[in-house]
């Protein structure tokens, strides 16, 4: 028996290599899945990312019967026609939509139909240890579902299982390749707080913003996910090699781009998709006026998902597409990454004020203190220890509302009593 003109045996031999333990929904060693796992691995090879024609065909026939009316070329009329009995019996879809649109795919798809080119990427996947992820895996990220018909048919991906939980908790950080200093503390420092309240940073992996984001999510010891434009087998841009490859060790790495496939001007704009598809949200941290990462901040206000961008100086063009977010597009202003965590619901209430982390200037302790507290802790100092009497004299409070501040500062651990007097605890 063939599959696709294959042996059978061949076919789960190829498909087995891509398909690790834990990852798969169902056992591979079946012929039906190993022809499954072979057709999705083939579609990405045949349609390009986000080909809404390609998802709905195959999202009505599975992506094996599509790939057979694809190699048996079957006339436009016959894949619309089972295409409607198809929709008649799930009474779901719409195949009369698509008959315009089949004839002109069939046409994209049939020259580069090559068993040769899927075999080739199935096994350099192999042996670089990539993995296919097929829809309703366990660790399918579910965000990319609300794409539709122009959702990823699979994703080849390297790194860690844990990562693409982490999906779910995350927020993509994107901005300017070309990016100021200002914008690469900014991304610096909102990785970092992001990751300090549990989130996984989500992005590019460009030159700029993209790579400061990763690199500070890696530096804080968190998880990161890189979506690339071409195959994940060759990373680029190519001087983010070693990034990638911390990326893959301590995160994951995903593409719907078969191992081999160079990275192109309308992939990279697909891979915006998915950035804010997978991502919980997104926030542009710098951006010019006609930067690639509006494309990024457009899937994800259609999608419906939390949109927040980063203000700049007003004279400053690499700002210039942030401001155009807050002004024409409903972006939320967002200055450091309390704000951002708030934009998924992680309240301010819940974190330590971590200066270093969020971009705000501050003593350690609860984010929150009374005007009579904060008078009395900037009286006191780090060394000299003083008494309450010394502590009102310089704040100009009584001595009964002193030792109530110092009473509650105590409590929370930013000061201490010694014998002398009260000293700030750094």
């Amino acid at each position: 028996m063939t599959l696709f003109g294959l042996d059978e045996a061949v076919v789960a031999s190829l498909t087995a290599g891509v398909r690790p333990a834990g990852t798969a929904s169902a056992a591979d060693a079946r012929p039906a899945d190993a022809g499954e796992v072979f057709a999705r691995a083939a579609w990405s090879t045949i349609a390009e990312p986000g080909d809404g024609v390609a998802g709905a065909v195959v999202g009505l026939l599975g992506a094996a019967t599509a790939l057979r009316s694809v190699v048996e070329s079957w006339p436009p009329d016959r894949l619309a026609g089972t295409l409607t009995a198809t929709v008649d019996e799930n009474e779901a879809g719409d195949s009369a939509g698509l008959r315009p649109e089949l004839e002109q795919a069939l046409a994209r798809w049939r020259p580069r139909l090559s068993s040769t080119e899927v075999i080739r990427s199935l096994e350099q996947a192999r042996r670089t240890r990539t993995a296919l992820l097929l829809p309703g895996d366990p660790l399918w990220p579910d965000g990319v579902g609300d794409l539709g018909r122009h959702a990823p048919l699979a994703l080849w991906w390297r790194g860690q299982p844990d990562a693409l939980v982490a999906l779910r908790h995350s927020i993509a950080l994107v901005g300017a390749r070309a990016a100021t200093g200002y914008g690469e503390h900014v991304a610096l420092e909102a990785a970092a707080g992001l990751v300090d309240r549990g989130l996984a940073i989500v992005s590019g992996a460009a030159y700029g913003i993209d790579g400061m984001a990763h690199r500070s999510a890696l530096a804080s010891n968190g998880t990161t996910v890189a979506f690339l434009a071409g195959g994940v087998d060759r990373f680029y841009p190519s001087g983010h090699d070693a990034l990638l490859t911390r990326i893959v060790e301590a995160g994951a790495v995903l593409s719907e781009l078969p191992c081999g496939a160079p990275p192109t001007k309308w992939r990279f704009l697909q891979r915006n998709r998915l950035i804010a598809a997978s991502s919980a949200a997104t926030v542009v941290l710098e951006a010019g006026w006609r930067s690639g990462s509006l494309n990024t901040a457009g899937h994800a206000a259609a999608l419906g998902r939390p949109l927040g961008a980063v203000p700049g100086p007003v004279t400053s063009p690499t700002s210039a597409g942030c401001h155009r977010l807050l002004r024409d597009y409903d972006a939320i202003c967002v200055t450091n990454a309390a704000e951002m965590a708030e934009l998924i619901g992680v309240g301010v209430d819940l974190e330590l004020d971590l200066s270093g982390a969020d971009g705000r200037e501050g003593e350690a302790g609860p984010r929150e203190r009374t005007s009579d507290q904060v008078r009395v802790f900037d009286a006191l100092s780090v060394r000299a220890p003083r008494v309450a009497a010394d502590i009102a004299r310089r704040s100009g409070l009584s001595t009964v509302a002193v030792l109530g501040a110092l009473g509650t500062l105590d409590l929370e651990g930013s000061v201490r009593e010694r014998a002398t007097g009260w000293v700030r605890v750094t």
